[in-house]
């Protein structure tokens, strides 16, 4: 059964939202300062590939030591995100979807990553549009991404099976990766997803780790794809189905994750456009907190 009509749309998207994301983000780019970065769950992830990052609500806690606070939130309302942007006392910029909104009241810049508020609950071209926004931002070019993209959408996803529990290890560059894979799966599947930290899973970890578990390693690139290999070994002793999959580009290397949501969903046949907001339990665990 086909599900997540809203996420796919936006996954098959990624191409044409990415390659005007250097027009959205123009001439514009970071200052010679310090320049920090924040925002929440998926925003958060990609907030992580721009700079150093803490979650928003660390950055209530304690005000980020920085000069400019880069705040990253699709629709601009996040409430910790909020806070973090108005407890911050110097410039903030915000990396959106929409022009106006109570993020940009507070921003002194406000950065179009995405041409349009996804539909989708479980978020991906907003995520890969941030995340290439940032890039630009930091002088990098970003002209090919949208043709990357393209590659790893026709290259298609992992294949999707009856695991319970998934574990995605990455370093580095990959870190948000990792963690944003997790998210994905968790919250577009409803599948226990795990993210590790490359060598963090080689220190007690992987006691909790067996055949059960389906596992994929991001290499990386240097010392971070020697260990990534390690853990490789590691996991197939333990009987662990284990991908190992090459980084080129965070905006690019979330696309097999996004598909494997996708696929998961399918078989699984749940919506992870609604991300279990339309279910009465989890509207009330939802309501427990906002």
């Amino acid at each position: 059964m086909a599900t997540g009509v809203e996420m796919r749309a936006a996954v098959n998207a990624q191409p044409e939202w990415l390659a005007g994301v250097a027009e959205r983000v123009g001439e514009l780019r970071f200052p010679s300062a310090r320049v920090a970065f924040t925002g929440c769950g998926t925003s958060f992830h990609a907030a992580q590939t721009g700079g150093p990052a803490m979650q928003a609500l660390e950055a209530v806690l304690a005000t980020p030591d920085a000069d400019v606070l880069v705040v990253v939130s699709h629709e601009g309302t996040t409430t910790l995100s909020l806070e973090a942007a108005r407890a911050f006392g110097g410039p903030v910029w915000a990396v959106t979807a929409v022009r106006e909104s109570p993020l940009a009241e507070v921003a002194a810049e406000v950065v179009l990553a995405a041409p349009e508020l996804e539909k989708s609950w479980c978020h991906t071209a907003s995520y890969t549009c941030a995340v290439a926004a940032l890039a630009a931002l930091n002088s990098e070019d970003v002209s090919g991404l949208a043709d990357d993209v393209g590659v790893a959408l026709a290259a298609g996803g992992p294949d999707a099976s009856d695991h319970e529990r998934f574990v995605i290890a990455g370093a580095g560059r990959d870190w948000p990766t990792a963690q944003e894979a997790a998210l994905k799966l968790r919250e577009g599947a409803f599948v226990a997803a795990e993210a590790h930290h490359t060598e963090q899973i080689l220190h007690g970890h992987l006691a909790a780790i067996d055949e059960s578990v389906r596992a994929f390693v991001l290499l990386g690139e240097g010392r971070a794809a020697e260990r990534a290999r390690d853990v490789a070994r590691a996991l197939e002793e333990l009987g662990v189905d284990t991908t190992v999959l090459p980084s080129l580009h965070p905006a690019v290397d979330i696309v097999p994750f996004q598909l494997l949501t996708l696929a998961l969903a399918d078989r699984r046949g749940v919506d992870p456009d609604r991300i279990r907001r339309d279910d009465e339990r989890w509207a009330r665990a939802r309501a427990a907190y906002e």
